[in-house]
């Protein structure tokens, strides 16, 4: 299935690549790579490249395009999840929006919001997915690479997967951030939005553009720790089932699932609050001791700002239970959706690095004629 939704984007990444390519590197890079491939060629003509050993002029291209289609299709195949996932996070529910597991709010989401409901708020999603997850993972593999060299040359340090994934965490927040605002009000029950455009014009109006980035720093909180266990995992996991690290969609996508599940749940009270920074969920802020003393006005012109607010706000309407509210949910939903998002960008990777090589044997064979 991987390989099938890889192959629809094809057709586009091809053009990029022949864009690309020219800006690889200079002449003497060129023929440097090649004059050391040629002696392999010889051997066999069908060697496969080393897909982990791009020309550095190259790497971060590829690595930019990759993880951008591969955050595209991971929010958008697993939308509906996260949905769920939002509504399940509330503190005090509508009793219309109570739901028992994933599989029945999905079903009574369909069955008495329409069938689209689960979808709303996609576009903003795929709108900043994309250059979120191009900044994520082309840092995090320059990083990677940088840091282990410091640290342990020649070898993987996961000291320098965990550093790396949490500088790399900067950048992708900064960049998704608003558009985690704006799902997550037009995911939730009764969400007053028509649409995405009218969700940012009355925020930015009601609230002013800081209300865009009034979670960030509770996302980093939770992100940098998130990333750091998701990456050195991952890369751990490679480590026993893929030592080789050549491309093998299976090991991927068993690292990816694991990763993100222990992750997911080692950090669901952080998403918990996050989710209510996101929401500014009414029924929390009309509650008398949401205020931050008495006599303090309430309602809509109250909002839960920072994290101590946010965690005092949990604990006061769910105990200790609130902060693992809805990790079910958030565990389905990382497993696939972590396992989607490294097996795409792999694959593009490896399909991204084959077409360059294959490019510059052509180039070098037929110069020799």
């Amino acid at each position: 299935m991987i390989r099938w939704l890889g192959g629809r984007f094809w057709g586009v990444s091809e053009s990029i690549v022949g864009s690309l390519t020219p800006r690889i590197g200079g002449e003497t890079e060129l023929e440097t790579v090649d004059f050391i491939r040629s002696a392999q060629d010889a051997e066999t003509e069908d060697s496969e490249p080393d897909y982990e050993g791009l020309p550095q002029g190259a790497s971060t291209s590829t690595h930019m395009l990759a993880g951008a289609v591969a955050g595209i299709m991971e929010h958008c195949l697993m939308f509906p999840i996260d949905c769920v996932k939002t509504r399940m996070q509330s503190l005090q529910p509508d009793p219309a929006a109570r739901y028992r597991n994933v599989m029945d709010a999905l079903r009574r989401i369909v069955a008495t919001e329409g069938v689209w409901r689960p979808m709303r708020g996609l576009n903003a999603t795929a709108v900043g997915a994309g250059p979120a997850h191009a900044l994520y993972f082309a840092s995090y593999e320059k990083l990677k690479k940088t840091l282990s060299d410091v640290i342990h040359p020649g070898a993987n340090s996961h000291l320098a997967n965990g550093a790396a994934g949490c500088v790399a965490t900067l950048l992708h927040d900064a960049a998704m951030n608003p558009a985690e605002v704006v799902k997550q009000r037009m995911q939730m029950y009764n969400s007053p939005y028509r649409g995405v455009l009218d969700c940012v014009r009355a925020i930015w109006q009601k609230e002013g553009p800081a209300a865009f980035y009034r979670s960030y720093t509770t996302q980093l909180t939770m992100n940098v720790p998130f990333q750091a266990i998701h990456f050195m995992t991952y890369e751990y996991l490679q480590e026993l089932l893929n030592p080789h690290r050549q491309y093998n969609p299976s090991s991927h996508m068993l690292s990816g699932a694991l990763a993100g599940a222990i992750a997911a749940a080692a950090t669901t009270p952080l998403d918990v609050c996050k989710t209510l920074l996101n929401t500014q969920e009414s029924i929390a802020l009309s509650t008398p001791s949401s205020g931050h003393g008495p006599g303090q006005g309430q309602g809509a012109h109250r909002h839960i700002s920072g994290l101590a607010h946010a965690f005092r706000t949990v604990y006061r309407l769910g105990g200790l239970q609130g902060f693992f509210k809805g990790v079910q949910a958030r565990v389905i939903y990382q497993m696939p959706s972590t396992a989607i998002s490294w097996s795409v960008y792999e694959f593009f990777k490896y399909g991204l690095t084959k077409h360059q090589h294959n490019k510059r044997r052509t180039q070098h064979m037929e110069a020799e004629k």
